[in-house]
């Protein structure tokens, strides 16, 4: 992460989350603020794929409640 493109944030974690991300950044040697901002990307980007392939998706066509009706009735369905 590059610290002149960055911006400045406080979030709160809950005590063992937190626990959880100091060991994490120790462990790998790295800061809290590069494992949150990596966490960070990471959601967003599977976000972004989420709503890229619900995009793609084919859906049925969008009708009204009256439509639907009139259309079972059509078919002998009600």
């Amino acid at each position: 992460m590059e610290k002149s493109k960055s911006k400045q944030a406080t979030i709160y974690f809950d005590r063992n989350i937190h626990r959880a991300i100091k060991l994490k950044a120790a462990s790998s040697n790295r800061s809290i603020s590069d494992i949150v901002h990596e966490a960070v990307c990471n959601l967003l980007a599977e976000e972004q794929k989420n709503m890229m392939a619900f995009e793609a998706q084919d859906y049925e066509p969008v009708m009204s409640y009256e439509e639907l009706l009139n259309d079972l009735k059509s078919e002998g369905k009600i």
